[in-house]
């Protein structure tokens, strides 16, 4: 039997639900569109800036670290992200030029990483959230009120340098027991090195150690630094945690070797660069957790609600080439404390 065709009446009906449909959908598509809309406007890219005076001086997985960490809370660059970085000479004014540049853009955030490029933040902006990856004694600076309630728009983390002094005066007296002078060489444009090294008096008093401050705040005063330590009759030096010190570390410890001084100085990329001796904060887990405070603050926190963090991870490094090089043997026991040995 031949199948029936559809009718005219059956034809007009199925047209008719098909144009239904299709306006259901036009309207369903219109209600949804704004909610789209909105979806798109949330999902917006935070820029963030990064200060930081030492260009060729950090080694890159500091940097890699806090990127990767900014990636663990959802944040990725050129998707979500965009970083503006400034790498600026470790000056004041070239610092505070950076920081007013940034603030012009109107960033989300600035991250530095130093106590100079923390106070040109400071001094730039009172609103733009800044958070501190690493540097000495925030509350001595004046940039935070307290460690708990930092207030302002300033928090972050702290390397705990001058409290780790007397530490880092043990295990050199631990690894070259024969010294009996030490030169601490600080920067007079530090406000937190202006009891360098007096601080440091009891320890010194208990390793039967006697202290010589030297001051160096430029690259040009390192020669003069040198001169003053060998007629004070040095035997060992301490390098405190800044960063004219850390961009020009190699030509410190060069001057070290010729005067065949043993070194110890807080960070391990100091030893990495041939100190002796270093022992300070694991500045890895620091910039780890800088990246989450960031995180944090993008999503609403407020600066003055994030206590500033002291380091609770700590490293201690021997570099044995450096030994080798003004014939030192570290002891048994000494070698056995590190964290890790360059050999």
């Amino acid at each position: 039997m031949a199948r029936r065709q559809p009718g005219r009446r059956a034809r007009e009906a199925r047209v008719l639900v098909d144009r239904r449909t299709f306006v259901s959908w036009v309207v369903l598509g219109a209600l949804a569109a704004p909610h789209l809309v909105l979806a798109q406007a949330d999902r917006k890219v935070a820029r963030i800036a990064f200060i930081s005076t030492a260009a060729g001086a950090l080694p890159d997985s500091w940097w890699g670290a806090f990127v990767a960490s900014l990636g663990a809370q959802g944040w990725r660059e050129h998707q979500n992200l965009v970083i503006e970085r400034r790498y600026v000479e470790p000056r004041t004014d070239a610092a505070l030029a950076a920081a007013e540049e940034l603030v012009r853009l109107k960033v989300d955030v600035i991250v530095v990483s130093s106590t100079l490029t923390a106070l040109a933040a400071k001094q730039a902006t009172t609103t733009i959230p800044i958070v501190v990856g690493a540097s000495s004694n925030l509350v001595a600076q004046g940039l935070a009120a307290g460690l708990a309630q930092p207030g302002g728009n300033l928090t972050g983390f702290e390397l705990r340098d001058i409290e780790l002094t007397g530490k880092r005066l043990e295990l050199l007296k631990a690894a070259v027991p024969t010294i009996a002078r030490v030169a601490v060489l600080a920067n007079p444009t530090i406000r937190a090195h202006d009891d360098v090294p007096s601080t440091l008096a009891p320890d010194a008093r208990t390793l039967g150690v006697q202290l010589q401050r030297v001051a160096a705040d430029t690259p040009e005063a390192f020669e003069g630094a040198f001169t003053a330590m060998v007629q004070g009759r040095a035997e060992a030096l301490m390098i405190m945690d800044v960063p004219v010190f850390a961009r020009n570390r190699h030509r410190l410890l060069e001057l070290a070797r010729l005067h065949r001084l043993p070194t110890i100085s807080g960070t391990r990329f100091f030893a990495e660069a041939g100190s002796l001796l270093a022992y300070g904060a694991n500045v890895y887990d620091l910039c780890r957790r800088s990246a989450v405070y960031v995180d944090k603050i993008l999503k609403g926190t407020k600066p003055a609600d994030l206590p500033v963090e002291q380091p609770t991870k700590f490293e201690f490094v021997i570099n044995l080439k450096a030994a080798k090089q003004i014939g030192l043997t570290i002891p048994p026991n000494v070698l056995a404390r590190a964290d890790k040995v360059i050999r």
